[in-house]
């Protein structure tokens, strides 16, 4: 196995832009603040930051570690291990593979939304305009329908950004694409955030956000809901940051750039809720109703709710419109590049092929996967595939990984190893919290997640088609991680 083809990050900003380039996506718009409101406002992030201070940076420092020591992906890390738990390596990789196909068509739906931005083309009805002009969308998951062409053409023009950078290599593509998308977004954020207090109603929205219902704190879901956005935010436990840390230099700083990884996410979710909320509050004061009622999440947020609160603002509708929407796309985009990266990185460590074919075949399969979601279908097939990949891929893989590292593999031994390079050092509570509490929330989230989805299958949607794209989507990451850990022998 040679490393000729591996690069190297130039400086510590550009690493530190990648990682929380990595870590910001589309959910800390549009999934952190809906979160945060929905399990006791101000109260929530009382456990959000215990989870980011006991799981979230714990795992940053373990996989940052181990990334640096070992210098190689997923795959090359549990292997060097120990032989058997290479496979844990390839699944994560598998389903970084997964969520690339489907994530990358949501990028592609910003990206169109951009462009509509300029002429307001959603009109009067933003629901009617998503399901029926955009995504034409089909009437059921089962009813596949022909390609959208709509959708297609904003699909392969993302698909050839994440090619072109990614092409570039290390510190040439990922590094300097961070160093442009990251203050974009940040920009983009900030004039959200003033547009947003500047209008009427943007208190109303803000104690909605902010409220603090102390008494949640009691209710052990909505800690499970801390720590899952923790989880689910930071691109942990699917080879992301293992790939991302084995390019960093020698003599790097992991203790300290873990913490402004996790602190940095952690910000810019706080920030993104402050924007969506100050708006949402002047919305529903416009509307005359509660602000709960206009609130959403995901999808629904992103392109129904936004664009009905773009046509609602008293001037610079198209302006604010293209700003909302370049946010999304430089979140996603920053996102994407770090998942395709994983998937790369592995094949480049694994088999000994130069970056340019890797690149060449991750993305010329991943590309023709990802066709599927740019049918008539395509959204139902997303959001069944993203929830059971999430829940039961990630979670499970995450799991996994905690608990042949803490219980199986020297853990005193990562923390030997980072705290000579970093200025500030992990103490005992670091190995408690690998050892002993994080497995036993990802535990309890699994578990809950497994009770709910039995009692209520996800969305009402057909059993049929949860068969064939939650588990179908799940078990297919499964199979591949096998494929390739025997072709990897």
């Amino acid at each position: 196995m040679s490393n000729n083809n591996r690069g190297e990050w130039s400086s510590r900003i550009g690493f530190i832009m990648a990682a929380i380039g990595s870590a910001i996506g589309l959910g800390n718009i549009w999934r952190f603040p809906y979160t945060v409101a929905s399990n006791g406002g101000g109260a929530f992030l009382i456990p959000y930051l215990i989870a980011l201070l006991t799981a979230g940076i714990p795992i940053l420092i373990l996989e940052f570690g181990l990334g640096h020591k070992i210098r190689s992906s997923a795959p090359g890390v549990f292997g060097k291990l120990n032989k058997k738990w290479k496979i844990l390596g390839w699944w994560q990789t598998a389903i970084a593979f997964a969520i690339t196909v489907y994530y990358i068509m949501v990028i592609a739906w910003a990206f169109g939304y951009l462009i509509n931005s300029f002429t307001l083309a959603w009109g009067n009805d933003p629901k009617a305009f998503l399901f029926g002009d955009y995504l034409k969308l089909s009437s059921s998951p089962l009813h596949i329908g022909g390609l959208n062409f709509t959708v297609l053409i904003p699909l392969v023009i993302v698909w050839g950004i994440n090619y072109i950078v990614l092409s570039f290599g290390i510190k040439d593509g990922i590094e300097k694409a961070s160093k442009i998308f990251m203050p974009l977004l940040i920009i983009s954020l900030l004039i959200m955030v003033v547009r947003g207090l500047t209008l009427p109603g943007a208190a109303k929205g803000l104690e909605y956000f902010f409220k603090p219902d102390f008494v949640k704190l009691l209710d052990a879901r909505v800690w499970v809901a801390a720590y899952g956005q923790i989880f689910y935010s930071l691109s942990i436990a699917f080879g992301i940051m293992l790939a991302y840390s084995s390019y960093l230099p020698k003599d790097s700083d992991i203790v300290n750039n873990a913490f402004i990884t996790g602190l940095g996410n952690s910000s810019f979710s706080l920030l993104s809720g402050i924007a969506v909320f100050a708006i949402l509050g002047y919305m529903a004061q416009s509307q005359g109703v509660d602000v709960k009622d206009v609130a959403s999440a995901g999808v629904g947020l992103a392109f129904i709710v936004f664009p009905k609160a773009i046509n609602a603002l008293p001037g610079m509708n198209v302006l604010f419109g293209v700003i909302f929407f370049s946010s999304l796309l430089f979140a996603g985009l920053s996102s994407s590049i770090s998942i395709i990266e994983t998937v790369v990185a592995a094949i480049i460590d694994n088999f000994n092929i130069t970056r340019k074919k890797a690149i060449n075949y991750v993305v010329l399969i991943g590309g023709l996967v990802s066709l599927i979601f740019a049918t008539g279908a395509g959204l139902y097939i997303l959001d069944i595939a993203d929830h059971y990949i999430n829940n039961y891929g990630v979670a499970l893989s995450g799991l996994i990984e905690i608990i042949i590292l803490a219980w199986f593999y020297n853990l005193e031994s990562v923390r030997e190893y980072v705290n000579p390079l970093s200025d500030f050092k992990i103490g005992n509570w670091w190995n408690f919290t690998i050892k002993y509490l994080t497995p036993a929330i990802l535990g309890i989230m699994t578990i809950l997640n497994i009770i709910q989805d039995i009692k209520n299958p996800y969305e009402g949607y057909s059993l049929s088609a949860i068969g064939l794209y939650g588990a179908g989507f799940v078990l297919a990451t499964v199979v591949l991680a096998k494929i390739f850990d025997k072709l990897s022998d």
